[in-house]
């Protein structure tokens, strides 16, 4: 079972691990979810209303009812639902930025690109980062998404020649993908009381290269 760091009636906030699949599985998140709730609510129900890839671990937010799926994604469609994370990057980004792209992604391949054109399926994608940390090479980031798209904080950062470390499917080579949600910051459905939920990433490498 995945750790979980607050449950009521309406949602459920939980660490994702790295190597699972947030939906669409055979043995996804949502199915761990539901199998939780068979014996401790049985009437709830894992309501997806946001994603991590399969290979990025962090906090995540369910609904357990229709009603607070609802909620929840209305407020991602108007961007309140704010999401950060801390990834480690090779080479030394700027001290802080904004990275504005069109990305398109290939369904075929499971991978975007960046485009310098809008055309069918092209998205723009934002996002805003700070370096909190640096081990020489590489570089410890904070980043908060302004936007959603697949695989939008790999491609961002390798389209700038900083790939994220372990992250092979652009260029980062081999290892474990060093990319944690590590803060979610959304209302609650039912109360809108504003609501933030952090965690750290693991004690392993190459998280303890930084303090």
């Amino acid at each position: 079972m995945t750790d979980i760091l607050f449950e009521d009636k309406s949602i459920i906030v939980c660490i994702k691990p790295a190597g699972l699949q947030s939906q669409g599985g055979k043995n996804d998140l949502v199915a761990v979810l539901d199998e939780y709730f068979s014996r401790t609510d049985p009437r709830a129900k894992a309501y997806p209303v946001h994603r991590l890839d399969k290979e990025t671990s962090g906090v995540m937010v369910f609904a357990k009812t229709q009603r607070a799926a609802a909620a929840l994604s209305a407020q991602i469609t108007r961007n309140e639902m704010k999401k950060h994370y801390y990834a480690v990057v090779q080479g030394e980004p700027e001290s802080s930025g904004v990275f504005k792209d069109l990305l398109f992604h290939d369904r075929q391949k499971n991978k975007t690109y960046t485009v310098k054109r809008n055309r069918k399926g092209v998205k723009e994608a934002s996002l805003e980062f700070k370096k909190i940390g640096s081990a020489e090479n590489p570089a410890l980031v904070d980043i908060l998404l302004h936007t959603g798209r697949t695989h939008q904080i790999r491609v961002q950062f390798a389209s700038r020649k900083m790939p994220l470390l372990g992250d092979g499917k652009y260029g980062g080579g081999s290892g474990k993908l060093a990319l944690f949600a590590y803060k979610l910051e959304f209302c609650h459905p039912e109360t809108n009381e504003p609501l933030c939920f952090t965690a750290t990433p693991p004690n392993e490498h190459p998280w303890n290269l930084f303090d």
